[in-house]
């Protein structure tokens, strides 16, 4: 396995805050504590070339998981391996292992030109001249580094810095890279790059990908697996497809409609021995559009086809599946059943 995490906790010790002046006075003078934990008992594994969707809301734990797999925090219990090394005990070893990309942070010096950041980088990781020639001329292929590559760091759009900071993170030819989310404020077109050239990377070297985004764009595109992650726990790790099978169940069909008689349509429901709770319907007036969720399990699109089209005239007809988004918040919001 390229990465081993078993059982990793990670705790938060600050002092206790009281409401009010005399609460901030008492404050000054106590010794209580409050412990947070961040990270609560978390184990997966992940194979060498793998992408890897690590997901959860705001505050989940997701920063603090990826910031002991890289070795800026130790976990209060448990253990990480990535590629046989500990990173939190072989810091300089595990660097020459990762890269990393934060959407809102650059490695790369402010004033510098993009060159020279690059020159930095190959003397900081060892990289000697054959391999700097053939990585910068893969990366410059991908990432089409070259048009901007004299400019100072300072100078270039969002789109070029992330660009740049994806090529920097791998110029040593890491055999993990860490994404915290790649895309952040970036237009469709150059979205639709990085993911290309991440795909290409991912192909070539064989690198291992941990994601960390809240764009399901990112996910669908790059991830064939998902670790989702709440209030510091677990809580699915599996395919996307896996994911989809057992939380996409609702589908809806939208169908534009004459002469809509709710209560003929309710009657019909009846008689074919549809319940209830297996279906939920929406009429739009003005449209005249007519909307039927259901469970894709329990319903047939052409049982409700047959129903509708009984009772009134039917002129167009969509059908819609579940949004990743949409299962992605169902479980944020209920968990994992």
């Amino acid at each position: 396995m390229m990465i081993e995490v078993s059982h990793i906790s990670k705790s938060f010790v600050s002092p206790k805050k009281y409401p009010g002046l005399k609460g901030a006075i008492k404050g000054l003078f106590s010794t209580e504590k409050i412990e947070k934990k961040a990270v609560d008992d978390i184990s997966f594994s992940i194979k060498e070339g793998e992408i890897v969707g690590y997901i959860g809301s705001n505050g989940a734990g997701k920063s603090t998981t990826i910031k002991m797999m890289t070795g800026i925090l130790s976990p209060t219990e448990g253990n990480c391996l990535v590629n046989g090394v500990d990173p939190n005990k072989k810091r300089k070893e595990n660097a020459k292992n990762i890269g990393v990309v934060f959407g809102q942070r650059t490695q790369l010096w402010w004033d510098l030109p993009l060159s020279e950041s690059f020159t930095i980088l190959k003397e900081i990781y060892d990289v000697c001249d054959e391999d700097y020639a053939e990585r910068m001329e893969f990366l410059n292929r991908v990432l089409e580094l070259q048009e901007f590559f004299d400019r100072p760091v300072r100078t270039l759009s969002l789109g070029q810095r992330m660009r740049a900071d994806l090529g920097a993170a791998l110029l040593h030819n890491p055999r993990v890279l860490y994404l915290d989310e790649p895309t952040i404020g970036l237009d469709l077109v150059v979205k639709e790059n990085i993911r290309e050239a991440i795909k290409e990377i991912n192909a070539k070297y064989k690198t291992t990908v941990i994601l960390t985004t809240h764009d399901i764009g990112d996910i669908e595109e790059l991830c064939s697996r998902i670790i989702i992650i709440d209030q510091g726990k677990k809580i699915y790790d599996g395919s996307l497809q896996k994911l989809k099978d057992l939380y996409g169940a609702k589908r809806t069909v939208s169908m534009e409609v004459r002469n809509y008689n709710q209560k003929k349509l309710a009657n019909l429901w009846e008689t074919l021995g549809v319940k209830e709770e297996d279906y939920e319907t929406e009429y739009d007036k003005e449209q005249r559009i007519l909307s039927v969720a259901f469970d894709k399990n329990k319903i047939h699109v052409p049982e409700i086809l047959t129903a509708v089209m009984s009772q009134m005239e039917v002129k167009d007809v969509q059908i819609e599946e579940t949004q990743l988004e949409d299962i992605v918040k169902q479980i944020y919001h209920s968990g994992v059943k």
